[in-house]
């Protein structure tokens, strides 16, 4: 879709720029150290390559017929997922041996903020189902604004600072549109809200172009001149004076900056100002990785290394479930059985092979379908 073109290239540049940066410090290591190779370090590909592939990309509407041949064609629905992602069906085949195939993507959650709901499907013959959270429920999303509220109010009357480790797509955006609603409602101290992130702020652009994307709620807030890009207090801070200035900053204030799971990027440099402040509030809004440094603060540890210097951990350190895009399982199985007639196959794709299994299991369970949970390498002929 356009709004993934945009986004798309947003991050593949991002990329290229740290695969750069990663190949040159590592080259200076190697230099350091005195180590003699016969290739110097060469990035994966570079900001060139990826500059190069840009041209290449074309966009799809959402229910725009593309028909790749005589007898096949594809139709992009809202997957209600991240910005611009979509479920695809696929029909090939003529007359009464025509057959459809039903890809559902990453399935987003109803009710969630800015987009809109996964599109629901009343027929297709067969299916492919991804299974991410397909073994867990989520926390409830209407908890986020009354915790939200309780974790700032008492960070304020601390003294401290919020500083919130965030995915620059789609949860950096969705932390603004609730800190937005709190400051319409008055239920927060008024404060600057600072979304230091280079890559957050040019998707938060890609938003601000695509408002046909949003839905009826996020919509009516822009009629209204009370977008959450753009409320009273919001700072997007691009460069890196802007970012080294936030520090400096008097008061409460929210700091949104990445990477999400504090493994680099301009958010250490917050922790490093922060962490050891018992006033302020480490917020984890995402699912932190084993062995990352977010794993390791939200895990307790009492003292952490960031930038090459160890720093006691006597802030607040708290989580708000309940962000994630990922439909769960749930959700997953109200997303597939909007289907009035069996399909004649359900495969399940897209998550740990055990949660896999697990999901293949409740479905089959609750609907008394076909479902297979395919290996690597498997081949199906759809007859």
């Amino acid at each position: 879709t356009a709004a993934t073109t945009e986004i798309a290239g947003i991050v593949l540049l991002d990329s290229a720029r740290i695969q750069e940066e990663d190949a040159a410090f590592k080259l200076q290591r190697h230099k350091r150290e005195g180590r003699v190779g016969p290739y110097p370090e060469v990035p994966p590909y570079t900001v060139e390559d990826a500059e190069a592939t840009l041209p290449m990309f074309s966009s799809v509407q959402y229910k725009e017929v593309l028909k790749l041949t005589d007898d096949v064609e594809a139709i992009f629905y809202d997957a209600g997922h991240i910005f611009g992602s979509a479920m695809i069906k696929v029909s090939f085949g003529r007359d009464e041996e025509r057959r459809t195939v039903l890809f559902s993507g990453d399935v987003g959650r109803n009710d969630k903020p800015i987009i809109k709901d996964p599109t629901t499907f009343f027929s297709a013959n067969y299916v492919l189902i991804e299974s991410t959270y397909g073994d867990r429920t989520h926390d409830d999303t209407e908890d986020i604004p009354g915790k939200l509220t309780t974790l700032i109010n008492e960070t304020n009357n601390a003294g401290g600072n919020i500083v919130v480790p965030s995915f620059a797509i789609e949860r950096a955006q969705e932390l603004l549109y609730y800190m937005n609603g709190l400051l319409l409602e008055n239920r927060i101290h008024h404060m600057m809200v600072f979304l230091d992130s280079p890559m957050a702020v040019q998707v938060t652009e890609v938003f601000r172009n695509h408002p046909d994307l949003f839905d009826k709620e996020m919509a009516r807030l822009v009629k209204q001149g009370r977008s959450p890009f753009d409320f009273p207090g919001l700072v997007m801070a691009t460069s890196v004076e802007q970012s080294k200035a936030i520090n400096h900053i008097k008061g409460t204030s929210m700091i949104i900056a990445g990477s999400g799971m504090c493994t680099g990027g301009r958010i250490k440099h917050h922790l490093v100002t922060n962490i050891s402040r018992p006033e302020s509030t480490i917020l984890f809004v995402g699912y932190q990785a084993p062995d990352t440094l977010g794993r390791i603060i939200i895990g307790g540890a009492k003292e952490v290394r960031i930038l090459g210097q160890q720093h006691k951990v006597k802030a607040r350190v708290d989580k708000i479930g309940g962000f994630s895009a990922h439909a769960d399982k749930n959700e997953l199985l109200d997303w597939i059985t909007e289907l009035i007639q069996a399909p004649r196959q359900v495969f399940v794709t897209h998550g740990e092979e055990e949660t896999a299994l697990k999901f293949g299991d409740s479905l089959r369970q609750k609907t008394g379908w076909n479902v297979a949970v395919p290996e690597y390498m498997d081949e199906v002929i759809l007859e």
